[in-house]
């Protein structure tokens, strides 16, 4: 069986300054929704989208991340432990990052976004859906350096099965490495296909809420459950909870009719 590498999460240090990995991924995926939403702009011109508007989305989003991401962990997953330690609540460089949180936020700041500068949440929405799961896929990589979000235990023969000896000494799926493969890697390709030509307001949007839904619900069944506001339950966790109103609203935008040139 393979053993977890057990990384140092501290990717460089200038003495009393830790710079971590999970800082780094995070880091990452900033830079690739830049890249390649200046990409999206220049190729796909019905967004009309300028460069300094790709900056100004990298800025709203970041805030919608962080703050949302954080505020996610502490209400969904572990309410009970941070009103006993308030003061932990800002320390994101420990990790503790939920996504529907972080999905929450960003809707939120791209919602203001489009208010202050006239667009349609949707189309704003439909625009970087696309440039959103390259950072999930870096931020995967992240769990996984820092060890956390290890799976269930899986069979011995698997060739991939993991120890994780900061847990215990059976082998276990790998699941922070599924989920970089299936919400990151997987979902760009999907995406960043599909919006390659016009699609109705909310069409993309929609695929993005739909496909991470369904692979994120599809990934739990290979991950250790977490402890949440619904108790602790291998049957339904928690990220399957909270991926079904995703997929609802998704498969609502994706169905409706819309005229494409309507944005």
């Amino acid at each position: 069986m393979l053993i977890h590498p057990q990384f140092d999460p501290i990717a460089l240090q200038f003495g009393p300054l830790a710079v971590r990995w999970y800082g780094l991924m995070y880091l990452a995926g900033f830079l690739a929704f830049l890249w390649l939403g200046k990409r999206r702009a220049v190729a796909q011109p019905w967004h009309a989208m300028k460069a300094t508007d790709i900056d100004d989305l990298l800025f709203y989003g970041v805030l919608g991340v962080v703050i949302g991401g954080r505020l996610g962990q502490v209400l969904f997953y572990e309410p009970g432990y941070y009103l006993a330690h308030p003061l932990e609540i800002p320390a994101v460089w420990k990790g503790g990052m939920a996504f529907h949180g972080g999905l929450l936020g960003v809707l939120l700041a791209m919602a203001l976004w489009g208010r202050k500068n006239g667009r349609s949440f949707l189309s704003v929405i439909d625009f970087i859906a696309p440039l959103v799961p390259l950072g999930l896929m870096a931020g995967r990589i992240g769990n996984f350096i820092n060890g956390e979000l290890w799976g269930r235990v899986a069979d011995p023969a698997l060739p991939w099965a993991m120890v994780f000896p900061q847990v215990d000494a059976l082998p276990r799926h790998p699941s922070p490495l599924y989920q970089a493969a299936g919400e990151g890697l997987l979902l760009f390709v999907i995406l960043w296909v599909y919006s390659a030509r016009q699609r109705a307001v909310g069409a993309v949007a929609g695929a993005f809420l739909v496909g991470y839904g369904v692979l994120r619900s599809a990934a739990e069944y290979f991950r250790e459950p977490d402890h949440g506001i619904f108790g602790w339950s291998y049957t339904v966790s928690m990220g399957q909870w909270l991926s079904l109103p995703m997929v609802l609203v998704g498969l609502w935008l994706l169905l409706r009719r819309v005229n494409p040139a309507a944005r």
